[in-house]
């Protein structure tokens, strides 16, 4: 069984508070599987002012796009690739992640991405966190904890996991492929800030007008987001897709946009349902998002708009 360092309960809850400056991320991203984390890695990297991001990590999915974790993983790196240069940001290094979800008997998944998460949290100040953006499946991030359990003291975990605690199952895509990892992450006792899917990042929906409108014609990266999104439905008649993973990049640009409260980490039964214990360490739990204020940011920051 592993054993993972016990932070002290004072310093725990000061990391789970907003940092309040910009601070140093890698971003753990399930690239391919939909058309949010496009807008995500974007978001991320035209957020100077609250974010240095210092590598791109490609995670697994298997659905309908994918033959299964680790073709889902390459096309995802391919899509980072792809994106970069259209940001000009081809210098920001990209790791391809885990090939296969976490072991139910125990163990991680070797990888590039876990051990660059590994070697950057071993050289980051435990007062200065490096930041831990996920918004796949969290298997590369639990990969990482398992390899060097002393990170938990080095890192604070920002996930787009699961559903909202009132929801009736936490079945989501990014936790439910990997319940494993998702244990690892809410049982190490590392920070952990969580935006639930279904009840709370369901309110960021846009349509094809809006992104028409307000980042079609804002160069390389506008037009190919115009067309990702046109490209995801057949009839965009009074339809509008949820770009969840932007939810993670809004909670720390502006807390204000995301608020929050401190709850046990949950435990998850084998059925996929939450269980509540108050006897369990705190995470940061967001309950709601301020739709309209947080996609007015991107498509500022998108389109280089002032306030």
């Amino acid at each position: 069984m592993t054993t993972y360092p016990a932070i002290d309960e004072a310093a725990l809850t000061r990391r789970l508070r907003h940092p309040g400056r910009q601070i140093r991320m890698v971003l753990d991203t399930d690239t391919f599987n939909e058309i949010d984390d496009q807008f995500a890695v974007t978001y991320a990297l035209t957020s100077p002012d609250s974010v240095t991001v210092e590598a791109l990590y490609a995670a697994p999915f298997f659905n309908e796009l994918s033959t299964g974790p680790a073709d889902g993983m390459e096309k995802s790196y391919q899509e980072i690739l792809k994106i970069l240069p259209l940001l000009g940001k081809q210098d920001v290094p990209v790791y391809r992640g885990s090939t296969s979800y976490l072991p139910k008997d125990g163990g991680f998944v070797e990888s590039e991405a876990a051990r660059n998460l590994v070697e950057r949290a071993l050289a980051s100040d435990p007062e200065d966190p490096l930041y831990v953006v996920a918004i796949g499946a969290i298997t590369n991030v639990a990969s990482a904890i398992l390899m060097e359990p002393s990170i938990v003291d080095r890192i604070v975990i920002v996930w787009l996991g699961g559903h909202s605690f009132s929801w009736p199952d936490t079945r989501e895509f990014n936790l439910y492929q990997d319940v494993p990892a998702a244990r690892v992450v809410f049982d190490c006792g590392a920070p952990v800030v969580m935006v639930p899917c279904m009840g709370v990042a369901s309110h960021l929906h846009t349509s094809l007008s809006e992104i028409r409108d307000y980042v079609k014609d804002v160069g390389p990266i506008g037009e190919y987001l115009h067309k990702t999104y046109k490209n995801c439905a057949k009839d965009h008649f009074g339809y509008t897709r949820v770009i969840w993973d932007i939810s993670t990049i809004a909670w720390l640009a502006n807390p204000n946009w995301a608020p929050s409260y401190l709850a046990p980490s949950p435990r998850i039964s084998d059925d996929g349902r939450w269980i509540q214990d108050p006897t369990r360490h705190p995470i940061r739990y967001v309950y709601y998002l301020h739709r309209d204020a947080i996609f007015k940011d991107l498509f500022r920051k998108i389109g280089a708009r002032p306030e």
